[in-house]
């Protein structure tokens, strides 16, 4: 069979709901785009853990600082369960670390900016954590088998990590003014973030892991998913949201809101965040002083001594 007749009986197969296993042929433009996909999706919960782990020992009481300990540690294990199912694609972990820490791969736009106060950590838990919910949760119904099993657990740890972020900011906004004022400034400084968070409108018939079924919703429909379930919550305990034109329209049944800056966005994906560099010295430096470790598992000796 040609290699177009074989590409379009499997397109058949995503068409028609069936699940395509590590094993299985598969056309190399499904397997570069779900490789990019969930190398991305591995690389962001990797570099997710360093803005939370830097408030570890900044966190308020030991119960605090325990229950960040347990999230960072589960938001690193998602990424090396992730970067499990990538290798099955083609390419090793050792090579998608190395190109993470070198920045030639991408990871997701939220995890490039700084956190300055504990409402910030608030924010990540909840918001955040329930901006990244939205689109897991999409992705249980992926075409591609592996990442659907992957996706199962990290959803259910990721829900755990969410109540953990609404309680941090359930208690912040019925704490004391300072409390409240610093939760809202943390919301007013992450909103375009978030907003950026599931990318700019898009043409869905024009998006490749949509069209191979890696995906199952557009960037928009996940958006307007985020703003019915978070936004009404905001407003119940009295957070504001940056945004005038934010409001639900009755008669067209979605949400309206004002475009970020999407050329902040293009630069920030591109690598030019303001944590950026930061983030990746931090990664890159770990994983050099580290290469020991990986080299004793490989069972490459040890460089002889220099002579006395």
């Amino acid at each position: 069979m040609a290699y177009e007749e074989r590409t379009a009986e499997f397109k058949a197969r995503i068409d028609a709901g069936e699940k395509i296993e590590a094993g299985e042929w598969m056309p190399d433009e499904y397997r570069q785009a779900a490789l990019k996909f969930i190398e991305m999706h591995a690389n962001s919960e990797v570099m997710g853990a360093l803005p939370e782990r830097e408030w570890i020992p900044r966190a308020p009481t030991l119960k605090r600082k325990l229950s960040l300990t347990a999230k960072v540690q589960d938001e690193v294990g998602h990424g090396q369960i992730l970067y499990r199912v990538a290798e099955d694609l083609g390419k090793s972990r050792e090579a998608m670390f190395d190109d993470l820490v070198n920045g030639r791969t991408k990871f997701h736009n939220v995890f490039h900016y700084p956190t300055f106060t504990w409402g910030d950590v608030a924010v990540i838990g909840w918001l955040i954590d329930g901006a990244a919910l939205v689109t897991q949760r999409a992705l249980l119904d992926s075409s591609y088998m592996p990442y659907v099993r992957a996706m199962r657990r990290i959803c259910a740890e990721e829900s755990l990590h969410l109540r953990h972020g609404e309680e941090l900011s359930l208690e912040l906004v019925g704490g004391t003014p300072e409390q409240r004022h610093m939760f809202q400034d943390a919301v007013n400084r992450w909103w375009q973030p978030i907003m950026h968070f599931y990318g700019p409108p898009s043409n869905p018939a024009k998006d490749v892991l949509l069209y191979w079924g890696i995906k199952t919703r557009s960037n928009e429909d996940l958006r307007q998913e985020f703003f019915s379930t978070y936004v009404p919550k905001l407003w119940d305990v009295g957070i504001s949201v940056p945004d005038p034109e934010l409001g639900f329209d009755d008669e067209k049944g979605e949400w309206i809101w004002s475009q970020p800056d999407w050329d902040e966005f293009w630069q920030v994906v591109k690598g030019n965040g303001p944590m950026t560099h930061i983030r990746l010295s931090y990664r890159k430096a770990m994983w050099d002083t580290h290469a020991w470790v990986r080299e004793v598992f490989d069972g490459i000796p040890a460089a002889p001594a220099p002579a006395a």
